[in-house]
Protein backbone atom coordinates (compact mmCIF):
# COMPACT_ATOMS: atom_id res chain seq x y z
CA UNK A 1 0.00 0.00 0.00
CA UNK A 2 1.13 3.51 -0.74
CA UNK A 3 0.99 6.57 1.43
CA UNK A 4 2.23 8.76 -1.44
CA UNK A 5 -0.33 11.34 -2.53
CA UNK A 6 -0.95 11.89 -6.25
CA UNK A 7 0.12 15.36 -7.39
CA UNK A 8 -0.31 16.59 -10.96
CA UNK A 9 3.06 16.93 -12.68
CA UNK A 10 4.90 14.64 -10.27
CA UNK A 11 6.50 11.38 -11.35
CA UNK A 12 6.17 8.03 -9.63
CA UNK A 13 7.42 4.44 -10.01
CA UNK A 14 5.23 1.39 -9.57
CA UNK A 15 7.43 -0.88 -7.41
CA UNK A 16 5.76 -4.05 -8.69
CA UNK A 17 6.14 -3.35 -12.42
CA UNK A 18 9.04 -0.87 -12.43
CA UNK A 19 7.03 1.45 -14.72
CA UNK A 20 7.55 5.19 -14.38
CA UNK A 21 4.58 7.51 -14.85
CA UNK A 22 3.38 11.06 -14.32
CA UNK A 23 0.08 12.15 -12.78
CA UNK A 24 -1.53 14.27 -15.51
CA UNK A 25 -5.04 14.85 -14.14
CA UNK A 26 -7.20 14.50 -11.06
CA UNK A 27 -10.99 14.43 -11.17
CA UNK A 28 -12.32 15.43 -7.77
CA UNK A 29 -15.93 14.56 -8.57
CA UNK A 30 -15.21 11.11 -9.97
CA UNK A 31 -12.36 10.46 -7.47
CA UNK A 32 -10.06 9.39 -10.33
CA UNK A 33 -6.44 9.95 -11.23
CA UNK A 34 -5.15 9.94 -14.80
CA UNK A 35 -1.56 8.84 -15.26
CA UNK A 36 0.70 8.80 -18.30
CA UNK A 37 3.50 6.29 -18.58
CA UNK A 38 6.84 7.32 -20.00
CA UNK A 39 5.96 5.62 -23.32
CA UNK A 40 2.83 7.78 -23.64
CA UNK A 41 0.19 5.25 -22.60
CA UNK A 42 -2.62 6.75 -20.50
CA UNK A 43 -4.41 5.01 -17.66
CA UNK A 44 -7.15 6.09 -15.27
CA UNK A 45 -7.19 4.85 -11.67
CA UNK A 46 -9.71 5.43 -8.93
CA UNK A 47 -8.32 7.02 -5.79
CA UNK A 48 -8.68 3.84 -3.72
CA UNK A 49 -6.74 1.83 -6.31
CA UNK A 50 -3.94 4.44 -6.19
CA UNK A 51 -3.42 3.91 -2.48
CA UNK A 52 -3.43 0.11 -2.91
CA UNK A 53 -0.44 0.26 -5.29
CA UNK A 54 3.18 0.09 -4.18
CA UNK A 55 4.33 3.51 -5.45
CA UNK A 56 7.45 5.61 -4.89
CA UNK A 57 7.75 9.28 -5.77
CA UNK A 58 10.70 9.81 -8.14
CA UNK A 59 12.42 12.68 -9.91
CA UNK A 60 11.16 13.48 -13.41
CA UNK A 61 13.20 11.64 -16.03
CA UNK A 62 15.97 13.73 -17.53
CA UNK A 63 14.42 13.18 -20.95
CA UNK A 64 10.75 13.46 -19.97
CA UNK A 65 9.76 13.98 -23.62
CA UNK A 66 9.54 10.19 -24.20
CA UNK A 67 5.82 10.12 -25.04
CA UNK A 68 6.07 12.97 -27.55
CA UNK A 69 6.90 12.15 -31.17
CA UNK A 70 9.41 14.25 -33.09
CA UNK A 71 9.78 17.01 -30.53
CA UNK A 72 12.31 19.80 -31.12
CA UNK A 73 14.39 21.15 -28.24
CA UNK A 74 12.65 24.52 -28.76
CA UNK A 75 9.32 22.81 -28.00
CA UNK A 76 10.42 21.69 -24.53
CA UNK A 77 9.65 25.08 -23.00
CA UNK A 78 13.14 25.89 -21.80
CA UNK A 79 13.89 29.59 -21.75
CA UNK A 80 17.61 30.15 -21.27
CA UNK A 81 17.15 33.88 -20.67
CA UNK A 82 14.41 33.50 -18.07
CA UNK A 83 15.13 35.03 -14.68
CA UNK A 84 14.43 32.68 -11.74
CA UNK A 85 12.57 35.48 -9.94
CA UNK A 86 9.85 35.32 -12.61
CA UNK A 87 8.66 32.01 -11.12
CA UNK A 88 7.48 33.65 -7.90
CA UNK A 89 3.75 34.04 -7.27
CA UNK A 90 3.09 37.74 -7.76
CA UNK A 91 -0.70 37.44 -7.51
CA UNK A 92 -0.69 36.28 -3.90
CA UNK A 93 -2.75 33.21 -4.84
CA UNK A 94 -0.55 30.81 -2.91
CA UNK A 95 -3.24 30.23 -0.27
CA UNK A 96 -5.78 28.92 -2.81
CA UNK A 97 -6.37 25.17 -2.71
CA UNK A 98 -5.78 23.26 -5.89
CA UNK A 99 -7.92 20.37 -7.10
CA UNK A 100 -5.31 17.96 -5.68
CA UNK A 101 -5.59 19.58 -2.25
CA UNK A 102 -9.39 19.39 -2.35
CA UNK A 103 -9.33 15.76 -3.48
CA UNK A 104 -6.86 14.76 -0.78
CA UNK A 105 -8.67 16.76 1.92
CA UNK A 106 -11.90 14.91 1.04
CA UNK A 107 -10.07 11.60 1.42
CA UNK A 108 -8.67 12.61 4.81
CA UNK A 109 -12.19 13.40 6.05
CA UNK A 110 -13.43 9.87 5.19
Amino acid sequence: MSDVDPIIGNWYRNQETGNDFEVVALDEDAQTIEIQYFDGELEELDLDAWYELAIDAIEAPEDWSGPFDEMDVDDLGYDEGKDEDEDEDVDGDEDELSDEDDLLADRDED
